[in-house]
């Protein structure tokens, strides 16, 4: 799939399948390979669509976003090039921020909307965990970052079972880094989201679904969606993490699948 142009930048996207438009919208790293697992499951039943956040990855560089509004910006732009009227939108931690704007925004463009592993507004403890991250990556550089980035986002039994080094790891995370500065914009946007008080008007069909060891997004955070949002459905799965759709791709897979079935019906 070529980049494609958003007006003043260009987005890398991958599609896979036929049907109804899934569009897999990545967290905070902000990268499509990301949902690796997802689209594997879904392409069979859906026109699965991921895509590198502006400046990430494979998308070029591009003028920063400070705020997650601005990234919903991109995505629905990303939804006119590419003629999807409509899309099952599933966003996960920064990604399920950028969902809740567009059903607010423009809810004629979301068919269904699933918030995984994400967060209605901050809490202390999420702020102080952020801001302990901010400081790793000023004072201690990208690389320990991104290190004790992964050991915040997957539980300790997925990284002894299958530990490949912090060599390894940081190889990997660097390769779709954006950059201190882009990174710096995107912690503040994290930091900064707060719909409490909005999503209250959500009227798409919504899920909510995330594991019960989630550090960076607890489990409180999950229940205040499910409970701000009317008529939306949760999902708590027992283990996995923040990134329960890697450490229990299969559990989340089939939990994901029937949340979709059931919020569309």
């Amino acid at each position: 799939m070529p980049l494609i142009s958003t007006g003043d930048t260009e987005l890398f996207v991958e599609e896979r399948g036929e049907g109804d438009v899934l569009l897999l919208v990545a967290g905070l790293g902000g990268s499509g390979t990301f949902w690796r697992n997802q689209v594997e499951y879904f392409s069979p039943r859906y026109r699965v669509v991921t895509y590198d956040h502006r400046g990430v990855g494979r998308s070029p560089e591009a003028p920063l976003h400070s705020s997650v509004g601005e990234m919903a910006d991109d995505a629905l732009t990303l939804m006119d090039a590419l003629g999807i009227d409509a899309a099952h939108v599933v966003g996960h931690s920064t990604g399920g921020a950028i969902g809740q704007h567009l059903a607010l925004r423009a809810p004629e463009r979301v068919q269904s909307l699933v918030l995984s592993s994400s967060w209605a507004g901050p809490t202390p403890l999420f702020v102080e965990l952020f801001q302990l991250r901010r400081k790793i990556l000023l004072d201690a550089g990208a690389e320990s970052y991104l290190f004790s980035g992964t050991l915040l986002v997957t539980p300790a039994w997925a990284i002894e079972d299958s530990y490949p080094g912090r060599d390894r790891i940081v190889a990997d995370r660097l390769k779709v880094f954006p950059g201190v500065e882009a990174e710096l914009g995107r912690l503040n946007a994290v930091m900064t989201h707060d719909l409490r008080e909005e999503i209250q008007e959500i009227r798409v069909p919504t899920g909510v679904i995330s594991a019960k060891d989630d550090v960076l997004t607890p489990p409180g955070m999950a229940r205040e969606l499910a409970e701000r949002i009317p008529g939306a459905r949760r999902v708590m799965l027992p283990e996995g993490g923040h990134f329960c759709t890697v450490t229990v791709a299969d559990r989340y897979n089939d939990e994901l699948s029937r949340l979709l079935r059931e919020i569309n019906t």
